[in-house]
């Protein structure tokens, strides 16, 4: 089902142990741009602004894990000129959070397989992880990230590891989320039904919420309509 923006304004959503993980494929950007007559790089520079407003408003509720997708294995594919933009504004948020990590409460971390970076971009990614780990909201920021490459990492490591006997267990603690819970619910915008290879292990029970709302207009109000549409659903979990 496609859930469109809610034309009322909704009732702020104060989260309870049911909805601990939150998670966003944030699609749209570049279409935002083009819509405006813009290059796509545009809208990336919008979305990210949007980024940041929603990871507070997601910790202003009471969430205790996000995480969001903003560069895909696939990505790379995308125009040299627009990889590029993403690539300086991956760099930019990061020395903003330096910045703003004093009176933010997130513990940023940065998952996938960051080996492709520059060893300068990957040890901002370390130390900013590093000098966060103490503060109580988790943000995951998926980057080269692909769910079946996740999946192959962790049995990689197994494999290293001599593991013969793999258990489910096993390969959940070898995600990039092995730190916390699986996600209760996946947000995406931009309107396609599709969950292109993000948290494939994880998501095996999430919900998912999809909605027509390009990520550069998504907000607290479009937040609140994805978690009153959590609550509203039964999760059984393959029972009845």
């Amino acid at each position: 089902m496609l859930f469109k923006r809610a034309k009322k304004k909704q009732e702020k959503q104060v989260v309870d142990e049911r909805l601990q993980h939150i998670a966003f494929i944030m699609d749209g950007n570049g279409r935002w741009a083009q819509k405006r007559g813009m290059p796509r790089e545009f809208g990336h520079s919008h979305g990210a602004a949007t980024f940041k407003k929603v990871g507070r408003y997601c910790e202003s509720i009471g969430l205790k894990y996000m995480t969001v997708y903003a560069f895909s294995t696939e990505n790379w594919k995308r125009p040299q000129k627009e990889v590029d933009t993403i690539m300086r504004i991956l760099d930019e948020y990061i020395e903003e959070c330096f910045i703003e990590m004093v009176d933010d409460n997130v513990h940023f971390r940065f998952i996938g397989n960051l080996d492709i970076f520059p060893a300068e971009l990957r040890a901002k990614m370390d130390k900013i992880d590093r000098e966060t780990a103490h503060k109580p909201f988790l943000l995951n920021i998926a980057v080269n990230y692909g769910g079946r490459e996740e999946i192959v990492h962790a049995c990689r490591e197994l494999i290293r590891e001599g593991v013969q006997d793999v258990t489910e267990d096993d390969i959940s603690a070898h995600t990039y989320t092995a730190c916390c819970p699986d996600p209760d619910l996946v947000v995406r915008t931009g309107g396609d039904l599709r969950i292109s290879n993000f948290l494939l292990w994880q998501s095996a029970y999430t919900e998912y919420y999809f909605t027509d709302v390009l990520w550069p207009d998504f907000s607290g109000e479009d937040v609140d309509a994805a978690v009153a549409a959590f609550y509203a659903r039964k999760r059984r979990y393959g029972g009845v």
